[in-house]
């Protein structure tokens, strides 16, 4: 029998351990999407590069994993968090390399054939570590300010203030380290997204204002806590070739309990116009090591989103390209494992799950779109998005309570 809580149209494979999305690319007309993966158990540990890719941001076909750690080697432990880069025509990863523990990650890339299906990993890094022996440094992101290429990547730990690193990437196999792109001196940033440790920043342009996104590691006195994603939006200047973030405002990217690490992707629409694309990774709530074994697997991504700036804040939305892809169905419920649904509404309700395993129903503020897959449940409303896990049973059924109830199946 089918599992209930499995999603069936968002990235992750069958089995095994699912995180961060990482190289996040669109490569010869094809979307494709590289992930933290552990395909031995559902757990995190082993960390390789799971890999799906789409044409539509819907249908997602499972690749061969593209990046392995290798016994002696500087990623013998992980192949941790990173991103994707066309090199002056060679697709190349730029990843976080751990060989014994975080503290000592170092940076590195792996370069790929044309069909992003076989990659080469590079036997030695690309940046060394930085810093004191209690700082992380982690989590590559490329991004060209004023036609150079520049890396930045997240910094901090326990009596280390977090920042976010940035480096001189012209040379990919020799990151220079210039300095701080942004401290937690910066009045804006402290106030929007204190933390131990800046993880995974994303810096992009989005309808022509830079913004930063930031995931949060924070230390609860006895181990981290991830603590949500923040955005910033704001200012660069550059300073004999240096660049520097300055805050305007700030704000939550996601308000529920299940969303972390995501990655924004630069594109353009069917009409050419530039829009940002993200995913991001939504773990499991309060399941049991007994749950794990017994479902096999942990993790998935979430909805391509779409990006943009409204009334000075960050919103998202489903990408058009997957609200395009939806079938009427002709009621407003329909029982778990029968696949993907979207719904809207033109009012506030609530999506309630019968016989769910724990928490069983999400409420919305005002007219919605929710999408539903599996134990995967992500609501959007007036651009403010909510991911969470609701886990249904094989006899499970999904209703909806609200006014102008609209239900499509997904794919």
């Amino acid at each position: 029998m089918s599992d209930p809580c499995l999603p069936v149209r968002h990235v992750r494979p069958a089995r095994g351990w699912v995180n961060d999305p990482n190289g996040v690319c669109r490569w010869n007309g094809r979307w494709h999407v590289f992930y933290q993966f552990n395909p031995d158990e559902p757990r995190h540990g082993q960390i390789h590069w799971g890999h799906a890719s789409s044409e539509d941001l819907v249908s997602w076909r499972e690749e061969t994993v593209a990046l392995r750690p290798r016994p002696g080697q500087l990623d013998e432990v992980g192949c941790w968090s990173g991103c994707f880069t066309n090199d002056a025509g060679t697709p190349t990863f730029c990843y976080t390399a751990v060989a014994t523990n975080p503290a000592d990650a170092v940076g590195a890339i792996a370069t790929g054939t044309d069909d992003l299906l076989r990659w080469q990993q590079a036997e030695t890094p690309s940046a060394p570590r930085v810093g004191a022996a209690v700082a992380e440094t982690r989590d590559p992101f490329v991004v060209w300010i004023e036609d150079r290429r520049y890396i930045v990547q997240g910094h901090g730990g326990l009596g280390v203030a977090a920042q976010v690193l940035v480096y001189d990437a012209t040379d990919l196999t020799d990151w220079k380290l210039l300095g701080p792109l942004l401290e937690m001196t910066d009045p804006v940033a402290a106030e929007h997204a204190a933390a131990d440790i800046w993880e995974c920043p994303n810096l992009v342009q989005v309808d022509g204002q830079w913004v930063l996104v930031l995931s949060l590691w924070r230390h609860n006195g006895v181990q981290g806590e991830l603590s949500g994603v923040r955005w910033l939006v704001g200012d660069i200047a550059l300073a004999g070739g240096v660049p520097r973030f300055t805050a305007r405002d700030g704000g939550v990217v996601d308000e529920g309990p299940a969303f972390y690490a995501p990655q924004l992707l630069p594109d353009v629409d069917h009409a050419g116009d530039p829009r940002v694309l993200m995913w991001g990774w939504s773990w499991e709530l309060d399941r049991n090591e007994a749950w794990l074994d017994q479902h096999g697997w942990a993790g998935v991504l979430t909805t391509a989103r779409e990006l943009h700036l409204r009334d000075g804040r960050l919103v998202s939305e489903p990408a058009p390209e997957v609200l395009a892809a939806l079938t009427d169905e002709p009621s407003d419920g329909w029982s778990a494992g029968e696949g993907a649904r979207v719904v809207t509404t033109t009012g506030p309700g609530r999506l309630v799950c019968s016989d769910a395993e724990g928490p069983d129903a999400v409420e919305f503020a005002g007219a919605s779109t929710v999408v539903v897959d599996g134990s995967l449940v992500e609501v959007f409303t007036d651009g403010a998005a909510f991911t969470t896990r609701i886990y249904p049973t094989t006899g499970s059924v999904w209703r909806v309570e609200a006014d102008g109830v609209r239900v499509r199946r997904l794919g």
